[in-house]
């Protein structure tokens, strides 16, 4: 079968892509904005990209058309599959009805750290010998692709709580029927399909109501807004996980302040120790969720926990891209401030007194119609300077948030500008982060760049 992937560069459909491939599909695609680390995985597996969306671009032979959420009515490419009749559908539904069947699959669902949970739940189970399948939504390092079909019966996948596509304005995760789930956290975002809370948790139950009584639900023993989602009916067996907190199944004591060590309790009794490179509360968080998922789907988490030592993470997840000249530059994905501060917080807690810089571009939908626009200038309490991008497009005034901040900050119209003030900024021992969960424009490699070639 061949198929035409609308949409394909972004983290989800790249994933559906290599998939398919390796499923033995033949596979092409077309998207408008290319960047790596997708563009690179792409690439890597021979798969054919085009860019834009023109209607010449989709080949005559394809037997289906994969839609990407991102596009909608009025897309020429859609509006034409639609115009000659074609066979389309969904990259969830097609994940449903071609992967999934006869699996165990294990969803992780949440406003923050999905992918990262996703990719610590790979890597146990695989550490556990599971040979599990999966789907990221970023490139794992230690896989080298963000998905692949395992010849285990286990498949991992991150579960979205977006919508499916122009045709389909379900969450994603409903599709996926999990065995066992991870309830991570949930909080307000996306602004462009949610009106509120409220309606974010009715998603989220109909998940819930999904999962049989025979698996698991995995749930944030300290998010009172799951509590409530459970509260709307249950009918599996749940076990809550947290650091703090009473009736905790799985707890995490920490054995370091950054969050690079920690003991893992279960029921109380200790299971073993976490010893890792990666920082902060929420990735302790991120790592004790993923293993009750694994206890849950049967692999030995005691035995498979000195393998996380060796766990090297996700691109774009604090990712370090290089140092020179005594500073060090990180590329980012956060794009909520809950997930800005904490990620903040794990970097501080790591690197003391040293300056933290951070360079923001607002580019999510609800970032840049306003929804987070109060609460960005608290969640950057642990930087000490911050450069913002306003885009032309931008809904609200940086330069409020810039007002409001406990450091130094700048709002500037152009990544060139953006560049510019970051090297003029900049001093040795500096850390500087950029935080998107787009291209920005190549920022963080072409801030680099300068100050590889001119210093700082």
């Amino acid at each position: 079968m061949k198929l035409h992937i609308l949409g394909i560069a972004g983290t989800f459909m790249g994933g559906v892509a290599a998939l398919a491939r390796e499923l033995g599909h033949a596979v092409e695609g077309s998207d408008q904005a290319v960047y790596p680390p997708m563009s690179t995985q792409l690439e890597r597996l021979g798969i054919g990209l085009r860019q834009g969306y023109d209607p010449a671009n989709i080949s005559p032979d394809c037997d289906v058309v994969v839609v990407g959420n991102a596009l909608s009515r009025g897309n020429p490419a859609v509006e034409q599959v639609l115009d000659e009749g074609r066979a389309y559908t969904s990259g969830a539904q097609w994940l449903s009805e071609q992967v999934l069947p006869g699996r165990d699959t294990l969803a992780v669902a949440g406003t923050h750290g999905k992918t990262t949970t996703t990719s610590i739940l790979a890597f146990l189970l695989q550490a556990a010998g599971a040979d599990p399948g999966f789907l990221v939504g970023g490139v794992a390092e230690d896989f080298g692709v963000s998905a692949r079909i395992g010849d285990g019966r286990a498949f991992v996948v991150e579960a979205d709580e977006y919508d499916t596509a122009f045709f389909d304005k379900r969450s994603k995760f409903v599709h996926y029927r999990p065995l066992v789930a991870i309830l991570n956290n949930l909080e307000f975002d996306h602004a462009d399909i949610f009106p509120d809370v409220a309606a974010i948790q009715r998603q989220f139950h109909h998940l819930v109501r999904t999962v049989p009584r025979r698996g698991r639900l995995v749930v944030n023993g300290e998010d009172a807004r799951l509590a409530e989602v459970l509260e709307m009916g249950c009918w599996t067996p749940v076990e809550r996980f947290g650091i703090d907190g009473e009736g905790l199944d799985w707890q995490a004591r920490l054995l370091a302040t950054d969050g690079s060590a920690f003991e893992v309790l279960h029921r109380g009794a200790a299971r073993g120790e976490v010893h890792w490179p990666l920082l902060g509360r929420h990735n302790v968080m991120n790592g004790l969720a993923a293993i009750a998922a694994a206890h849950a789907a049967g692999a030995d988490v005691a035995a498979a926990l000195p393998a996380l030592a060796g766990f090297r993470g996700v691109k774009r997840r604090l990712e370090v891209l290089g140092n020179h000249a005594g500073v060090t530059v990180y590329d980012d994905f956060a794009h909520h401030p809950t997930a800005i501060a904490t990620t903040l917080a794990g970097l501080r807690a790591r690197v003391g007194d040293a300056r933290i810089v951070v360079a923001m571009e607002p580019r999510s939908n609800s970032m840049r119609l306003g929804a987070h626009a109060d609460a960005l200038a608290p969640s950057l309490a642990g930087a000490d300077a911050v450069v913002f991008l306003q885009r032309p497009g931008l809904a609200w005034d940086a330069g409020k948030v810039v007002a409001a901040l406990r450091g130094e900050g700048h709002a500037v119209a152009d990544v060139a500008a953006l560049v510019s003030t970051l090297r003029a900024l900049v001093r040795d021992g500096d850390h500087v982060v950029f935080m998107s969960n787009g291209g920005f424009d190549g920022a963080p490699r072409r801030f680099l760049d300068a100050i590889a070639a001119g210093g700082t």
